[in-house]
């Protein structure tokens, strides 16, 4: 990747609906390099794909949990690819420490987070979760900062 690939992931980052002519304006460059870079990038899978950055709490989503799950019997990936399916999740982490797994989900309310953690507690292999609620959200970034 050059600078040019960067700026056009930065001006996408900014606005992914933003036309290859406009981007080729602004970079100085030519539709078809922009065209061509971003097909590239698209191919290498360096551009995974375009969503629109969604404002949770405005669709309902008021509450944000972290929760770390510890597992036995060596069966991570398993247990982190079926709680990945979980329309609730947005994220789940390998990590290091006391932990195995960290989880980043979302919820209408207690109940919805309720039932959730029973599911999780329930599945084979895991053994123990640790819940926490987040309380203010400074930052929760979906672009690349680059």
């Amino acid at each position: 990747m050059d600078k040019l690939d960067w700026n056009i992931i930065l001006s996408l980052n900014t606005n992914s609906r933003k036309s290859f002519r406009h981007i080729a304006k602004d970079l100085k460059v030519s539709l078809s390099t922009i065209s061509n870079r971003v097909k590239r990038l698209e191919k290498e899978g360096i551009i995974e794909g375009y969503i629109p950055v969604i404002n949770k709490e405005k669709i309902g989503y008021d509450l944000t949990a972290v929760i770390n799950i510890k597992l036995t019997h060596g069966k991570l990936i398993e247990v982190q690819e079926k709680i990945s399916k979980n329309n609730h999740v947005s994220a789940v982490y390998d990590i290091t420490g006391d932990w195995d797994s960290l989880i980043v989900a979302h919820f209408k309310d207690r109940r919805d987070l309720n039932s959730f953690i029973k599911k999780i507690l329930s599945m084979d292999f895991v053994e123990r979760s640790n819940t926490q609620l987040v309380l203010n959200i400074v930052k929760d970034e979906k672009r690349v900062l680059i």
